[in-house]
């Protein structure tokens, strides 16, 4: 919590404000199956979820940085954002038609991605998806740092990183309606320099 609320003040808006690839592709395929109402945990200042509200999606954010949440009213993002972490999910008793979160997953130990999961599960409406990225074995990070457990690594003070495989994919997305995932490079928009990193794509629908 420290480290993220310290980051948003010194770093401000580190990312920029281009939306990542899977803030896009996301968008285009919520449109297609006309998903209009989503949730966005870990919704940062907001630069994905713009790409979203553009398109006529209405967006509800969860974000633990109580800067990040005024940055984001700063540059204009005027919708429900609840303040608090994921793990503390549900924030409110609604249901969703979709659930985008972009590189925070890996951010969680074991217990709290399994309670993440399906908090955001339970969340979801009937036949509503929900889309997770996160960071893939492959991305350079991995194996950096001091290991904590199987595939966790402390990559830098303050931030612990779980990174995933097709096995670990399966094994904590299974019994939440997993449909597909798929390997997608990430590139750093705001860095042209920085080589992408690897991200898993992964994607999971409710059934009735």
């Amino acid at each position: 919590m420290e480290f993220w609320e310290s980051s948003f003040i010194e770093k401000q808006t580190m990312w920029g404000f281009e939306p990542t690839d899977s803030a896009i592709l996301t968008k285009d395929f919520f449109l297609e199956r006309n998903i209009k109402d989503i949730l966005v945990p870990g919704i940062g200042y907001g630069r994905n979820a713009k790409v979203f509200i553009d398109n006529g999606i209405n967006v509800t954010g969860v974000e633990i940085s109580k800067t990040a949440i005024n940055l984001a009213r700063q540059n204009g993002l005027d919708i429900s954002i609840f303040h608090g972490s994921v793990t503390d999910m549900p924030f409110d008793n609604k249901l969703y038609d979709g659930i985008f979160c972009h590189a925070l997953i890996h951010l969680l130990n074991n217990r709290e991605r399994d309670e993440f999961i399906k908090n955001c599960y339970n969340q979801l409406k009937p036949n509503g998806y929900m889309i997770f990225t996160t960071v893939s074995k492959k991305a350079p990070m991995f194996g950096k740092g001091k290991q904590l457990d199987k595939d966790y690594f402390e990559i830098m003070e303050g931030v612990k990183m779980f990174f995933y495989d097709s096995d670990s994919i399966k094994q904590e997305f299974g019994k939440y309606g997993l449909v597909e995932f798929s390997e997608i490079d990430e590139p750093s928009k705001d860095k042209e320099n920085k080589p992408p990193i690897k991200f898993i794509f992964v994607k999971c629908k409710k059934e009735l």
